[in-house]
């Protein structure tokens, strides 16, 4: 199908230049890409366990232990009991950790946000606004 085609081609290209891009933002002993996934992931849906994080992320269970552990030495995370099971821990983002998404940001959304406002008319960025839970539904998807 050539949508298909061509919404792989258009979101890969577009994941490669923003994972650049994060990665020129990256000062050493920041927040790797896959950290800064996990950091997302739990201000979005809240606290999680760690298996909910790898499947969500669709990473593996030792990427996410790696980069949560990471995390919780730079004080961004903290791991908590779940109430409704004591046997369960649950990762929750910290107030440091929330302050490094919004350092982040704006360093790389400003980045984008500058080309996109600056390089398209009101009606295509409408277009982007509209395509974006669509490509999120994607994502869920596969």
């Amino acid at each position: 199908m050539i949508v298909a085609r061509d919404v792989r081609v258009a979101v890969g290209r577009l994941a490669r230049q923003l994972r650049r891009i994060y990665g020129q933002a990256q000062a050493p002993g920041e927040s790797s890409f896959l950290e800064l996934a996990v950091l997302l992931r739990i201000e979005r849906t809240g606290p999680c366990s760690a298996s909910a994080l790898a499947s969500s992320e669709r990473v593996t269970s030792q990427a996410v232990s790696a980069a949560l552990s990471g995390l919780r030495h730079r004080g961004l995370v903290r791991v908590t009991t779940d109430p409704g099971d004591r046997r369960r821990s649950l990762i929750e983002i910290s107030e440091a950790g929330r302050q490094t998404l919004e350092r982040r940001e704006r360093q790389v959304g400003g980045h984008l946000a500058e080309v996109v406002t600056a390089g398209f008319s009101d009606r295509e960025l409408e277009c982007l606004h509209a395509a974006a839970p669509l490509l999120n539904r994607i994502a869920d998807l596969l």
